[in-house]
């Protein structure tokens, strides 16, 4: 068996930054370091005192340690990795702009009134979760040891826990509300149409590539002074579910 840190080592890199500053931001919260208070979007505070890290860092912080917490955690190190090592294989910046197309859904959606979530971690994780349900429709999951059903529900069957445990369903919802909004532009409609309106930009190939950020073998954009096979260029496509 690996160690932890040999495991550490093999996640592929947008998921493990992301748990790494998750796990970070969870940590110097309980050292009383920063505050949730510190994190959270809070629009009159972005705009007025232009407190812009706000923007970013309230997608980064899932609860104080507890149960919950863990499970947050463990989604990102299962069902993000998953996802950006099975479908997303070798397309860092694809992945990288889903995540980014998350989050910038996530600060759209928290500006109407009635929809507004403070801390847009949990939505983060719900929103992972609910691409890895429709890149795996099939697979069998085992709740708690209790249930088992299709992993295609498992967002829904996750909120309904939410709901039953005393946790608010907003965040969760929000998450699954802007998961579908990127399958269904990412996935569904190219299929239905021909048509993408959803393309990895070009300054995010630029990024992957400026910071040897994984690989992306179909990118337009390759790192400077890198020799680079004759094969590493191939297409690759997304392996689109017709059933689906």
């Amino acid at each position: 068996m690996s160690s932890p840190a040999e495991y550490y080592n093999t996640l592929p890199p947008i998921s493990k930054a992301y748990g790494t500053l998750c796990f970070l931001t969870t940590v110097l919260c309980q050292l009383q370091i920063l505050t949730p208070g510190f994190l959270a979007l809070y629009y009159p505070f972005v705009f007025k005192n232009f407190e812009i890290w706000r923007l970013f860092t309230s997608f980064f912080f899932l609860g104080k340690f507890s149960i919950n917490f863990g499970i947050r955690l463990l989604m990102i190190a299962r069902y993000g990795v998953q996802l950006e090592k099975g479908a997303f294989e070798k397309r860092t910046a694809d992945f990288l702009w889903m995540m980014i197309f998350g989050a910038i859904s996530l600060l759209v959606l928290s500006a109407i009134p009635f929809l507004h979530s403070f801390l847009l971690g949990i939505p983060m994780v719900s929103m992972l979760l609910y691409v890895w349900s429709r890149e795996y429709p099939n697979s069998q999951i085992n709740m708690y040891g209790l249930v088992q059903l299709r992993s295609f529900y498992l967002p829904w069957a996750m909120l309904a826990m939410d709901v039953i445990f005393g946790s608010e369903i907003l965040p969760g919802l929000l998450g699954i509300m802007v998961g579908h909004l990127y399958y269904y532009f990412a996935v569904l409609h190219p299929l239905a149409s021909g048509k993408s309106y959803l393309k990895t930009p070009m300054w995010v190939h630029k990024i992957v590539a400026r910071f040897r950020l994984g690989v992306q073998a179909n990118s337009p954009v390759r790192p400077a002074n890198t020799n680079t096979n004759t094969g590493s260029g191939a297409f690759r496509g997304r392996s689109y579910r017709l059933s689906q």
